[in-house]
This record gives structure tokens, C-alpha cells and sequence, in this order.
């Protein structure tokens, strides 16, 4: 999805793997990323990378999602040979969002069940372990810097936290990383991972805008302005994004 409106306004946004890692409605947050900038008043570009593409030139925006086992070992050895641009894309504040299988894969490794190892690319300081128990349901978080978080998470991976990374969040309801501690989530600079599914920028508009409002800080040195919806007043979307939540919120895990 692309908008006509002045390049000089172009937001572009990168989903990593969309073929391989795409489950869950995680196909979700490029639809809001897409809606959001252009009711901000930038065009969005939409961009995807799957192995074997050429790179994308300045993204400004990148999100990626979950998939199964077999699509993370698909993808694996790709990834590895894009570890390098994709760290230097963090250090330089770029902002990010993996869900579930690419929020793994953005630690330093995954150790399957029978001790096999599956690498990441370590932008994120997090250690994920394969386990017996799927975690699955409704999560509630609570952020400081987003407010409450709602999301679906489905997942056998377990993952923990070194000592670079912050938490996204803090579970009230649910499991989210591990069923050790209650952190949900990991954060390094700009870059957020999440187990969070469902999808999980249509119900946490804070998440979305906060990619945004960074791309456009970054790229043209200003703020966002007032969101102009063309079909809905911003009050009705914002109605509509909480009845959203509290339907998540109340479902029984």
C-alpha cells in the first residue's frame, strides 16, 4: 500500500519474512502501521523482505513476525547473513517491532527441546528454551512507557532476559516470557519484542504510534500531529480500539 503524496513525507515501513513468519494475524500490524501514518499526515510505503530479496534501502520502520518452527529454520541462515545491517540499524535507533518466532530470533539463540541450537542474531540480550508446556491465551501488561498492553500469546518457547535488556512490560494476566518471572517482552533502544499476538498494534495504538512518531522524529525531525481519520472521528476509533481490549481483557485464558 502506497499513498500519493510528496516522497519527502514517505514513512517506509519493512516486514521481515511475511511469507515464512506470519501467523496469528501478526500480518495486522502492517495494516495499522499502513492506516496510521497516512492518517497522520505521511505516506506510508509498504516494503517485505523474504531470503533471496535484495535489502530495502532505509527503512524507517521494521516489524516481523511469528511462524512455525519449520519457517524459523527456513529463514535461519538469512537472517544470520543480515545480523550485521540489522544491528547497526538498532544502534542507530531504527525502531522495530518482532512478535513471537523473529522476537526469538532476534536474541542470541533458541535451544530446541533435544539441547539443537537455532542462532538469533543477538540485537536483543535475550536466551529462549524450548519447552513442554505451551503457553496460550489472553495476556494483560502493564508498561510504563505504553500503558497497558493486550495481546494473544501462543507459544512453547520459553525466554529470558540478560542483563542489556528491559522488559516491555510486566504481566498481570498471563504467562509472557517464561512462567518464572512476570516480564513480558524485551527492549533494547528503539527495538521491542513481544510473545504478543492477535494482532498486537490494532488493540495497543500507544505501540503503534510510538514506531511512528520515532520514524518521523528520525527522518524529518518533528512530532506527530493530530490523528485525521477520513470514515471515523478519532474519539469513534478510539471507542472502538477499547471495546476491543476490554473484550480481550475479560476472555478466559
Amino acid at each position: 500500500m502506497t499513498q500519493h503524496a510528496p516522497a519527502d513525507k514517505q514513512i517506509r515501513v519493512l516486514q521481515l519474512y511475511p511469507r515464512d513468519m506470519n501467523i496469528y494475524g501478526d500480518y495486522g500490524n502492517a495494516l495499522v502501521l499502513m492506516r496510521r501514518i497516512q492518517w497522520h499526515g505521511f505516506t506510508p510505503v509498504m516494503l517485505s523482505y523474504n531470503p533471496g530479496d535484495e535489502f530495502p534501502e532505509a527503512p524507517d520502520i521494521l516489524i516481523g513476525g511469528g511462524g512455525q518452527d519449520s519457517g524459523q529454520d527456513r529463514i535461519q541462515q538469512d537472517l544470520l547473513g543480515l545480523g550485521d545491517r540489522l544491528r547497526s540499524l538498532a544502534e542507530e535507533h531504527t525502531p522495530m517491532l518482532m512478535v513471537c518466532g523473529l522476537y526469538q530470533l532476534f536474541g542470541h539463540f533458541f535451544e530446541t527441546r533435544d539441547g539443537s541450537r537455532i542462532s538469533g542474531i543477538g540485537v536483543l540480550d535475550v536466551e529462549t528454551y524450548g519447552t513442554d508446556n505451551r503457553l496460550i491465551g489472553n495476556v494483560v501488561s502493564e508498561s510504563a512507557d505504553f500503558g497497558r498492553i493486550i495481546g494473544y500469546e501462543n507459544h512453547s518457547g520459553q525466554t529470558y532476559l540478560g542483563p542489556t535488556a528491559t522488559a516491555l512490560a510486566e504481566v498481570v494476566v498471563g504467562e509472557g516470557n517464561n512462567q518464572r518471572d512476570s516480564h513480558e517482552g524485551a527492549r533494547f533502544r528503539n527495538v521491542l519484542g513481544s510473545y504478543l499476538h492477535g494482532a498486537l498494534l490494532p488493540k495497543n495504538p500507544a505501540i503503534a504510534d510510538f514506531l511512528i512518531g520515532t520514524a518521523v522524529e528520525r527522518k524529518f525531525g518533528e512530532g506527530l500531529g493530530p490523528l485525521k481519520a477520513p470514515q471515523s472521528s478519532p474519539e469513534t476509533l478510539q471507542r472502538l480500539t477499547e471495546l476491543a481490549r476490554e473484550a480481550a481483557s475479560a476472555r478466559p485464558r
